[in-house]
Order: structure tokens, then sequence, then C-alpha cells
């Protein structure tokens, strides 16, 4: 065997183990799937953002909190109103009658993890201009960038459209997130422990990785080997959303790049050097699930799900 590839595949199996005590961890903290961890950390890991989509009080902030204490990163939360302005979230010029001059106050986003509930109950503008600043990796102040962090990540949740209040993310936001999924209610046996009093003291845990490690292991996970027939493979799915009468708007070749990322992540939790077809397929509904709209709408819910379904069954997987 190549030396640098022993390298690289013993590099991959210490970093699995070491998120290893992470994972583990959460599922203690949060009493939700497995698969809704998984989906965090691989977003995570894959420099993306998450979309939960779901209603109050299944334990988003716990999941949000549980994770950035376990990876040693500042935390901040918003809570997203139909009143909140720009300024609420990404701060803004204050002007200081002491020298009359003008400085800026960072807003709630700059931190390394931050939850934004209920994103979706925000004025458009709002929405906006926070989507932006996710984007761009900065906020735009008088002419002047501020940078977020380094490992700035967003969990954001939004309720159900047929909510009171609630204004439906455009397209274009939509896919600037990588991930977006649902935690759904917990199991009888999870809830039965909730209402027994069970409770977990985020303040006492240590953190498992620092910060800092979660910027190298991102820097690994980009060296992941996606073969090129598994490329093509992802862009022959992408094209045949795009070609199909039936979805008015199919995938952008940023929703390419994200799921090959994230097929590099998800390869890299499980201590793998190199990204399999069952990556590509068991992560494409949680990565372009929110990014497809069918020529009708997203009204019937079932119908992008479906669609999803078909498209891995025509397009065959290279062997």
């Amino acid at each position: 065997m190549d030396v640098a590839v022993h390298i690289k595949e013993q590099q991959a199996k210490e970093i699995a183990e070491k998120l290893a005590p992470v994972r583990a961890r959460l599922r203690e903290i949060w009493l939700g799937e497995s698969r809704v961890i998984d989906l965090t950390l691989i977003g995570l890991l894959a420099r993306g953002h998450l979309l939960l989509e779901d209603v109050p009080g299944v334990g988003k902030t716990t999941l949000a909190k549980g994770l950035a204490t376990l990876l040693g990163l500042g935390f901040n939360r918003v809570q997203f109103t139909n009143d909140t302005l720009p300024g609420d979230v990404l701060g803004g010029s204050v002007y200081s009658p002491a020298d009359g001059s003008f400085s800026f106050v960072p807003g709630p986003i700059f931190a390394e993890l931050l939850l934004a509930d209920e994103i979706n109950r925000a004025p458009t503008r709002s929405q906006s201009a926070f989507l932006q600043a996710m984007e761009e990796g900065f906020v735009a102040v008088d002419g002047v960038n501020h940078p977020l962090p380094p490992s700035f990540t967003v969990i954001a949740t939004q309720n159900p459209i047929d909510f009171d209040s609630t204004n439906p993310l455009p397209e274009a936001q939509l896919d600037r997130f990588l991930i977006a999924t649902s935690l759904g209610y917990p199991s009888a046996e999870a809830e039965v422990a909730l209402i027994q009093g069970y409770q977990f003291d985020l303040d006492r845990i240590p953190a498992e990785i620092l910060g800092s490690d979660l910027l190298a292991i991102r820097a690994i996970a980009d060296g992941v080997f996606l073969h090129p027939d598994l490329s093509a493979y992802l862009v022959a799915l992408a094209r045949q959303t795009r070609d199909d009468e039936r979805i008015r708007l199919g995938i952008s070749p940023r929703g390419v790049m994200h799921l090959a990322a994230a097929a590099r992540a998800s390869a890299l939790l499980d201590g793998r050097v190199a990204v399999s077809g069952d990556d590509i397929q068991t992560l494409l509904p949680a990565v372009w699930g929110h990014r497809l709209l069918p020529r009708h709408g997203r009204q019937e819910g079932g119908l992008v799900t479906a669609l999803l379904t078909e498209l891995l069954e025509s397009v065959p997987l290279p062997r």
C-alpha cells in the first residue's frame, strides 16, 4: 500500500474516533433520532448551514447548544419575530456623545454557532440581510466589512408555512442552506424520560473538540476522495432535475457542490477516505429536498420526496 494512502487512512480513522464521543454525548443530551445528529455534524464539517422545519418544543435549542458546548464553540440564539430589524441581528453603528464618533457594535450574529429560531417569522428585509451575511461571511456597515468568525455556522429553524405570521423563505435563500431536515417528535420512551425529570447540565459538560480543531477537520474533509465517476453521477442527477417538465426549479451548481461536500463529510465522519455511492444517495433528500421546486409549488408535501426517489431510480449509480 502506498505510504500516503496509509497515512490518510490513519488520519481519517483518528478523526472519526475524535468525533465519536461528540456523537455519543449528543445522543444523551438530545433525545431524538441519531440521523439528525449525524446530519448536523455533516453540515458542520462541510462548512454548511442547517435548516430545521418543525413545530416548537421538540428540542432544537437543546440540540444546537449541546453541539456548541461539545465543540467548544461560542453560542448565540436569535428569536426572530415579525418586527425584527436587520440591525437587531447584524449590529450597527452607535453614536458616542463623548467624542462625537460612531463605532460598530456587533449583533448576535457574531457567534461561532448561531441558532436562528423561527427565521420565517422575520420580515423579508431582515431575512435577506441575515442570509446575505451567512453567504458572504461578513457584515457590511457604513462601507466597512466586519468578518464573521471562521467557524461561523447557522442552525436556523422555521415553522411549517401554514402557521400564523410566517413568511416562506425564497428559493434563492433556501439554496444557501446545505442541509434541511425535520427533527420529528421524540420516541415514546424519550418523552416519558423527559416528563420524569431527565435533564442535562450543559454548563458542566467539557468540550470534546475545540473550535480550532473543527477548522482543521474541515480542511481534511475537503481532501476526502470523490471519484470522477461519482462526480459525473452528481452532475447527471442535477441535470435531470433541470430537464424534468414537472420541475419548475431544478438543482443549481451550488446544490451539486453542497451534496459533494456533504458526502465527503459523511465519509470522514465514518473514518473513510473516499466517498461512496451510498453517501450520495442517503444524503440527497436532506441536501436537495428544499431546493427542488415542483411546477405547481410545494403544497403537496410528498411530491418532492416522490420526485427524488424517482430520480435516484432513473440515473444509474456507477459501479
